[in-house]
């Protein structure tokens, strides 16, 4: 099921904005302490590099991933979810607006 409201976050206004704007995203914090992002990433092909263990939750359009040390392509789209390991990276490769939630930890 694909996440479309969050409830009771407190959210960052100022957005991250990553490779030329062609990822945009805003922190949310939830009563919890649980940190998250939402965003979008425009169409591209992009390297991002994780600190800690993310999930990708995709909320709407499209991408395909290649997690470090792949050389496998994997389609993702409104509903999916990708796992990528902490110290780690990613490709993605976006041909529609790809808009997610990023869970961190």
């Amino acid at each position: 099921m694909t996440t479309e409201k969050i409830d009771g976050v407190s959210v960052t206004t100022k957005a991250n904005v990553y490779f030329d704007g062609k990822c945009v995203s805003h922190g949310i914090t939830f009563a919890d302490g649980t940190k998250k992002s939402v965003g979008v990433v425009l169409p591209a092909t992009l390297t991002f590099n994780t600190g800690a263990p993310e999930i990708m939750e995709c909320v709407a359009g499209a991408c395909e991933y290649k997690l470090a040390g792949s050389d496998a392509w994997v389609q993702s789209s409104a509903g999916d979810k990708f796992s990528v390991p902490g110290n780690s990276s990613f490709d993605i490769r976006v041909t529609e607006a790809y808009h997610y939630i990023c869970h961190f930890g």
